[in-house]
């Protein structure tokens, strides 16, 4: 099994976590390759080196082979920028958590070389996840156009921004205010829950549409089929308006018309242990939890 590690620069961190990282990836991985950005990282913490086959840039292709699984080490944010990496390739994804929330980067921070054995022996599960394709007036064409989390469109200023939007043609409203999310079901528990969107169970068919601060109070999310094509025409008077694809930003052309839909590239999360998205919900969401004592 060929391990990608995938890491951020600016992940905290110290010298005794990348030397059990690195020891445990070595010792169980038969072939690993690292990202260019995090070997400064490497050196500067432990002193060590890594050989130049042993790194990949930005195209992941050569890296990448049918018996890889990318492991991203750091919060959601860098599983997130791992994904984007991959481009869509089927590649399992495995987040182990060195970051905050976590809600996609779920195996431990601890036990590293139980969960690299695991992975070296192929006893993990995948669960497959859609991603978003985007398509539209991007004043800069962004590097990939899908999206794991979600499509929004936020409004840059002080002013209100106008998103009409309309599911297979059909208009549901013209949102005023911050801006419009559009999530998948590993998105609901992200931007578009802080907005007040449904918490969706991966493996439901569907999309979230996600009104941001709408000046009419009786907006709310909308839940539709997967299967639905999503336009959005930005109508901009007083403010400005940016994009983003989970976390990347791009700006637009003003007005801006963009398309959203499933793509028909997944993505599979390696699940190496027996936790289920309900036991995540409870965990990290603390639900059930009395505050009374």
């Amino acid at each position: 099994m060929k391990i990608i590690l995938f890491s951020r620069p600016q992940v905290a961190r110290t010298a005794e976590e990348i030397r059990l990282l690195l020891d445990a990836i070595r010792r169980f991985g038969t072939e690993y390759a690292v990202n260019e950005e995090f070997v400064p990282v490497v050196r500067q913490l432990t002193g060590g080196e890594i050989s130049a086959e042993h790194i990949y840039g930005q195209r992941l292709a050569p890296a990448a082979s049918e018996r890889s699984i990318m492991v991203c080490y750091g919060g959601d944010g860098t599983l997130l920028e791992g994904v984007h990496r991959l481009g869509g390739a089927p590649v399992p994804v495995l987040g182990i958590n060195a970051g905050h929330l976590g809600f996609l980067t779920s195996a431990p921070n601890a036990g590293l070389d139980e969960l690299f054995r695991r992975i070296a022996a192929g006893e993990f599960a995948t669960e497959a996840r859609s991603l978003l394709s985007v398509t539209g007036d991007f004043a800069e064409q962004p590097d990939s156009h899908l999206a794991l989390n979600e499509f929004t469109v936020q409004r840059h200023g002080a002013g209100m921004i106008a998103v009409e939007t309309y599911v297979d043609n059909q208009m549901v409203a013209t949102y005023h205010g911050d801006g419009v999310i559009v999530s998948t079901p590993t998105g609901s528990t992200a931007y578009s829950l802080s907005a007040g969107g449904p918490v969706v169970v991966p493996a439901c068919r569907c999309l979230t549409i996600t009104p941001l601060a709408p000046h009419n109070l009786t907006m709310r999310p909308v839940v539709i089929p997967d299967d639905s094509i999503i336009s959005l025409r930005i109508r901009i008077r007083h403010s400005g308006a940016f994009v983003t694809l989970d976390n990347r930003t791009y700006p637009i052309s003003q007005p801006g018309d963009f398309t959203v839909r499933r793509a028909e590239e997944r993505i599979f999360l390696a699940v190496p242990h027996n936790i289920s998205f309900y036991d995540t919900l409870r965990d990290k969401m603390m639900w059930g939890i009395d505050i009374r004592s």
